[in-house]
């Protein structure tokens, strides 16, 4: 089995983030490996398929301050410096696959939520990542906290 140099965790900022987090700092561990954050964010125009006349650059940077802000208190216990979290804003599952092959990332944490029925059909980012990725790929069960 190949020791991994590089690890990159894609995380979506919600309580399951944690789940993702431990098992990529986990092999990152075992491995020495440096650890990278990533968060994706949608441009809005995307959700609202550009038909919203007003310019919602403000609340994207808000979206974008936000992010980087939880994702900083994501990176604090595992002493993850600035330069390794990253915020990018576009498609996700792209977004993650530029970044890894712009960072020598040889393995991609993500979370699954392990949908059913339509939700499969409509897609994942985790699927996406899946599918695009040059790279080894850890698709991480999220268990409910309930």
């Amino acid at each position: 089995m190949s020791q991994y140099q590089h690890v990159l965790i894609a995380v979506d900022l919600t309580d399951e983030s944690g789940q993702v987090i431990e098992k990529g700092q986990a092999i990152a561990e075992r491995n020495n490996a440096k650890i990278s954050l990533i968060h994706a964010l949608e441009p809005l125009g995307f959700a609202y398929g550009g038909d919203i006349p007003m310019d919602l650059t403000t609340i994207q940077d808000q979206l974008e301050q936000h992010a980087k802000d939880k994702l900083a208190e994501l990176g604090a216990p595992l002493n993850i410096p600035a330069e390794q979290q990253h915020i990018l804003v576009g498609v996700p599952d792209a977004e993650i696959h530029r970044m890894a092959k712009e960072q020598g990332v040889d393995l991609i944490v993500v979370g699954s939520h392990g949908r059913h029925g339509l939700s499969l059909l409509l897609g994942s980012t985790s699927t996406g990542v899946l599918h695009g990725a040059k790279c080894d790929v850890l698709a991480v069960r999220i268990q409910d906290e309930k």
